[in-house]
């Protein structure tokens, strides 16, 4: 048992310290900036427990085999944890600015992580499911965080309703795998699913594997589960919009292709060819009603919100491909779409200052580079890099993505996520074009970001070095499968 707490140590570590600071916050009173100094001290140490396990010299499973251990799901855990911290950093200027400093904020970020961890490790769909559930629960409450704002109040209210409607597909799409397949575990599912007579119920399997997948899709945003994305990242503080489109969408993700290499373990079988084909459909949908939707939208919260449905179609390209290949570079793509646009919305929480009134829409834009030089150049990084203009993190990100799907066959795909990289550059360049281009009569207030500030160089820094060296990442990302 404590060799089982040595080899998952991030997740019961990060759980105990999730559990004292909501302690701490409940004793020390108006101890916010203890909460907030204790959160970020959480967060390195669980990434150092990552860090620790990932290097572990058997890829083992703990408790019963219902988490793994190191690996793949210890890298996810850095990534959340990064995640985490870069948020962490940028909440506490944002909310002292509107004057909504709280602990249950950190508390609830943490738990988040925890919920995310075991999404990572999962090895059974029991652990899978309370893992969603925990990250999910927070997330609802993070969105309605600002009680006295009609927008973040109802952005909670659509983001609960619409989630806990979504979670009878994912509970009976895994009743309908366990009934084919007698099992919750992974490692028992790809047994029945191998086997020499398949899963019992071939048909009630397949319907299985679609409702994981709808629900899985809308943890991801996906089309046609994408609806409820602009509405609550609009609405929802723009802190914890970074946040949820970043490690929510990496969490969705890491759950993602362990299922799939599970429930079809054979790529060149005829049930794996019809699911790769109905990933590449609804890639290629989304990544087409994403950045088309971005075109016309003023609001640039809105703006990044239909962006980021479009990047997660980029995304289930390397689902679709069905490889490793396509893992991998899901993996890449997810750590570098973790520093970009964490980056980009970092930097709108930092303008605003906690008003949900100041740089909400596009042209608030014009003339930020006189007024705040670095902060435009930060700006055009991340639009840059979001693009897919060479040399950020970006382009590589696509890149191993294409060449995963034209590789798989799916060259069609490839054709359509380039004509999509097109139409979104109208929308990226157009805000560096009013940031550089445009003149703004508006006197300008004082947008210092403070910690925000640590937050932008980091993800600046990552956009930058990911894109220079992407083969470090990349080796890292091939040797998890």
């Amino acid at each position: 048992m404590l060799q089982d707490f040595l080899n998952s140590a991030p997740i019961p570590l990060l759980s105990a310290l999730a559990t004292l600071v909501m302690l701490l916050d409940a004793m020390k009173r108006d101890g916010a900036r203890i909460v907030f100094g204790f959160s970020v001290f959480s967060l390195t140490a669980a990434m150092a427990a990552a860090i620790y396990t990932m290097f572990l010299p058997d890829k083992t499973t703990a408790f019963n085999n219902m988490i793994t251990c190191g690996g793949y799901g210890a890298y996810f855990d850095i990534v959340f944890c990064l995640g985490g911290v870069l948020t962490l950093l940028a909440a506490r200027p944002f909310l002292l600015a509107s004057n909504t400093e709280h602990g249950e904020f950190y508390s609830l970020i943490l738990f988040s992580i925890c919920g995310m961890f075991l999404i990572a490790h999962s090895n059974n769909l029991l652990t899978l499911f309370i893992g969603i559930e925990v990250m999910s629960v927070s997330f609802y409450i993070l969105s309605g965080y600002l009680r006295t704002s009609r927008f973040s109040i109802e952005a909670s209210l659509k983001y609960f309703l619409l989630g806990a409607f979504i979670t009878g597909f994912l509970v009976y799409g895994m009743a309908l795998i366990y009934g084919s397949a007698g099992a919750l575990g992974y490692n028992e599912i790809y047994q029945a699913v191998q086997g020499e007579t398949g899963a019992r119920f071939p048909m009630i399997l397949l319907l299985g594997m679609g409702l994981l997948i709808i629900g899985l899709s809308f943890k991801s945003a996906i089309f046609p589960f994408h609806q409820w994305a602009p509405d609550v990242y609009q609405g929802a503080p723009t802190i914890v919009t970074a946040f949820m489109s970043t490690a929510g969408k990496a969490a969705a993700f890491s759950a993602f292709i362990p299922i799939l290499a599970v429930l079809t373990p054979e790529s060149s079988s005829p049930v794996a060819a019809k699911i790769g084909m109905l990933l590449a459909v609804l890639s290629a949908a989304t990544m087409l009603v994403g950045n088309i939707s971005a075109v016309v939208q003023k609001n640039i919260k809105r703006m990044l919100a239909y962006s980021s449905v479009a990047h997660a179609g980029y995304m289930m390209m390397g689902l679709a491909a069905g490889s490793v290949r396509g893992a991998s570079g899901i993996v890449f793509y997810v750590t570098a779409y973790m520093f970009m646009q964490i980056g980009a919305f970092i930097l709108i929480s930092a303008l605003e200052r906690g008003s949900e009134e100041r740089y909400q829409n596009l042209e608030d834009y014009a003339g930020l580079a006189k007024k705040h030089p670095v902060m435009a150049a930060l700006m055009s990084v991340f639009m840059l890099s979001l693009t897919g203009i060479p040399p950020f993190a970006g382009f590589f990100g696509k890149y191993y993505l294409f060449t995963a799907a034209i590789e798989s066959g799916y060259t069609w795909l490839t054709i359509i996520a380039v004509i999509s990289s097109v139409i979104s550059v109208y929308f990226y360049i157009g805000l560096i074009v009013a940031m550089y281009f445009r003149e703004s009569d508006v006197q300008e207030q004082d947008s210092r970001p403070g910690l925000a500030g640590i937050s932008l160089v980091i993800s600046a820094a990552g956009v930058i070095i990911l894109g220079v060296i992407p083969q470090f990442i990349d080796k890292i990302a091939k040797s998890l499968f």
